[in-house]
């Protein structure tokens, strides 16, 4: 599995950004060059009409104000097609609005490079990836594919991040940082 300190692979596949039957609204390719200058949160997840999933993506739409006002850009995605993305946000209330890109990764590319394929039950592990403005990948988040991610962790050390500092255990942002004597 690629980690801290690693460049984010280059890829480039279609996301999920509507909720029309059109392609021309409901799809789009996006790239690891897109959303240049800006902090990027990559989070998968195993399958689309899950139960577990589903929560995660909603507490992240919830959250994505907070992650633009941190020039951050949250992309979702697994190994599902666009089609099942757009499926499953038309009939889940709580993904209708998603207001962040779902990457379609039908053919294992991203997650095989990021090493976050699960090899037995072939699809993306529940990770999570920071990656800073020049692509390098600042913080790494694998759970168990039944134990949901903290949304509220992964702003925490966004912040933790983007403040260039030591930052003490629980540290959060408007907090004191650490200073070397």
């Amino acid at each position: 599995m690629l980690g801290v300190g690693d460049k984010f692979p280059s890829y480039s596949l279609t996301a999920t950004v509507g909720n029309e039957p059109d392609p021309k609204t409901a799809f789009k390719t996006v790239t690891d060059l897109d959303y240049s200058g800006k902090w990027k949160v990559y989070f998968f997840w195993p399958n689309d009409f899950t139960l577990l999933c589903p929560t995660e993506i909603a507490g992240f739409a919830k959250a994505s104000k907070q992650f633009q006002e941190r020039e951050a850009q949250i992309l979702g995605g697994s190994i599902d097609s666009e089609w099942v993305h757009l499926a499953w946000r038309g009939s889940n209330p709580d993904l209708r609005d998603v207001p962040f890109p779902m990457i379609a990764d039908i053919k294992r590319e991203l997650c095989g490079q990021l090493g976050i394929l699960d090899q037995a039950a072939g699809v993306a592990e529940r990770a999570t990836f920071i990656v800073d403005p020049d692509g390098v990948i600042r913080f790494v988040y694998v759970t168990a594919g039944s134990v949901g991610r903290s949304v509220d962790e992964v702003l925490r050390v966004l912040d933790a991040l983007q403040s260039d500092e030591l930052t003490p255990c629980n540290w959060h942002k408007g907090e004191p940082t650490l200073q070397v004597a």
